[in-house]
């Protein structure tokens, strides 16, 4: 599976054949008598070798051209046709609300199935094929049914340091068998300081033990908060009270906010004298307002 620790056999040994033209593995260069010996890569491959499911699939020639399905015969329920609606009046082109319709839709079917596509369509009034090319391009729009609890583990450096990787696979064979989930390794979650984490149903969970694992499993299963001590989400701020006034000759940084304290006010301490002087010289071209033309 994608994201699984690489497993590499000893770099050099005289007694190995090298590797065949054609497979997967890499060499390194010869060293003196040592042959060199080929580094096993996990790689999946699809049809003509793709890492890509379905990419090659061809199209069906002798079928009609794919138009904007008719919203007289195309049931959509109302609470999706409302989100997708309140996406599309967000931008000034309706096209830029396709990621955020697919993902309605997809929480809606629990993938971007056939239905979904056409359902999110007929309110975008897109054709299919527009949203399909949208949904295989982006990862987290599944075009293939996948389990309702979608845990992304991060494997980006900073968690694959951490032991990501061993977090992956725990939750692997945790989930072994268990169509309700969908485990997979993610490139970057953008939580280093958590690290090693993952996102559980859209949560932000870290660091994970490979103890916690069993935990962590069985309150998904039961629908209870994820490991809730350790999701981001629910961190207290650091320091929510350093924008208030403070006593004199007490560090603003130390207090607490409380509650019916003062608004928050200027800091009183100072890093230095302000800056002075002002704007020398005429204004940039673009801010000169335009001239008034004479209507006389």
């Amino acid at each position: 599976m994608i994201g699984r620790r690489r497993k590499r056999s000893s770099p050099l040994r005289a007694d190995s054949p090298p590797a065949e033209y054609g497979s997967t593995a890499a060499t390194k260069e010869p060293v003196g008598d040592l042959v060199p010996v080929p580094i096993e890569r996990e790689v999946p491959r699809f049809g003509h070798g793709s890492r890509v499911p379905g990419w090659d699939e061809a199209a069906d020639l002798a079928k009609d051209p794919a138009e904007i399905p008719d919203a007289a015969t195309t049931p959509v329920p109302a609470e999706l046709r409302a989100e997708i609606e309140a996406h599309m009046a967000k931008y000034p082109d309706f096209h830029s609300a396709a990621i955020p319709a697919l993902a309605a839709a997809q929480r809606v079917h629990g993938w971007c199935s056939p239905e979904a596509i056409i359902q999110t369509a007929c309110v975008m009034r897109l054709t299919p094929g527009y949203l399909i090319a949208v949904a295989s391009f982006y990862d987290m729009l599944e075009t293939r049914p996948v389990g309702r609890h979608a845990i992304y583990v991060c494997t980006n450096i900073s968690c694959s340091l951490c032991g990501a990787d061993e977090l992956l696979e725990r939750l692997e064979q945790e989930t072994e068998g268990d169509a309700d989930f969908n485990v997979r390794h993610f490139e970057c979650l953008g939580a280093c300081d958590i690290a090693p984490m993952a996102s559980v149903d859209g949560v932000y969970v870290g660091p994970i033990t490979l103890s916690e694992v069993p935990t962590l499993i069985e309150q998904v299963r039961d629908g209870t908060p994820p490991l809730p001590g350790k999701q981001l989400h629910l961190r207290k701020s650091t320091d929510p009270g350093a924008a208030r006034a403070q006593p004199a000759g007490t560090d603003p940084g130390a207090a607490r906010a409380q509650p019916g304290a003062a608004d928050p006010l200027s800091p009183t301490h100072s890093h230095g004298e302000p800056m002075g002087g002002g704007p020398v010289g005429p204004p940039a071209a673009i801010e000169r307002p335009p001239p008034i033309e004479d209507e006389t």
